[in-house]
């Protein structure tokens, strides 16, 4: 397993991602891809840029902030997924089929459940979160994040689902245990141009969903999310 990580604050990775891995049962190989002076500009080019030394039969996409707080997360993890046909992606939150974020994990300072609905096994996905994901190295060297359609920071994991589908993929969530310290609820300007970007690649998809909400493809952002607010108040 080779664990990649885009990061920017290097006390946060030692605190959170790299102590956990130093406890690990089993060797790890870690891919970091130091983003300090800015150097890339999307998650995309960043982990595409990691994954290209990396050697796991996995590839581990983790953000800086996730704990491993289990020592056997890498042995156990490994064994779950040798169990699994026809792999293309592995969450440890998102959804599932309908509007509900499932997951086990637990998120922010001080740790608490990311959701009430949980995983008592595999299931298969129709999105998943960025904070950690599983990619088979075999099918990642086919088929790399895309930097065109996510050119910033947001849903780049969300376009891997669609997109692996498209190719007889199949996406999963797995009822992992691990913490994730961010609060895990950043949206920006940028996120809805990439949603757009995603509407127009994933037109007959007809509908996206993601763990910010679901988004239809055949109606603009911008009156979706009117809609949305409207329904909120």
């Amino acid at each position: 397993m080779s664990i990649i990580c885009v990061y920017n604050n290097k006390d946060i990775l030692e605190k959170y991602l790299l102590s956990s891995i130093a406890t690990q049962t089993v060797d790890v190989e870690v891919v970091l891809v130091d983003n300090r002076d800015n150097k890339y500009t999307s998650a995309a080019s960043a982990l595409n840029s990691g994954a290209e030394r990396a050697h796991g039969k996995y590839l581990v996409f983790s953000h800086q902030d996730i704990n491993l707080n289990v020592d056997t997360w890498v042995e156990d993890t490994v064994d779950l997924l040798e169990t699994l046909d026809n792999v293309g992606i592995v969450g440890v939150a998102g959804k599932i089929d309908d509007s509900l974020v499932y997951s086990n994990i637990l998120q922010g300072i001080p740790p608490r459940d990311v959701t009430p609905y949980k995983l008592d096994g595999v299931e298969h996905a129709s999105t998943v979160d960025e904070c950690l994901m599983i990619i088979p190295r075999s099918v990642f060297m086919d088929n790399h994040f895309d930097e065109v359609t996510c050119p910033d920071w947001h849903l780049y994991g969300v376009d891997y689902v669609l997109s692996i589908k498209k190719k007889s993929y199949e996406a999963y969530l797995i009822p992992s245990m691990l913490e994730h310290a961010s609060p895990g609820d950043s949206m920006s300007e940028a996120y809805y141009t990439t949603l757009a970007k995603l509407q127009r690649k994933h037109l007959k998809n007809r509908l996206i969903r993601t763990c910010m909400g679901d988004w239809f493809t055949f109606i603009p952002v911008s009156l979706q999310k009117i809609i949305k607010k409207v329904k909120k108040y």
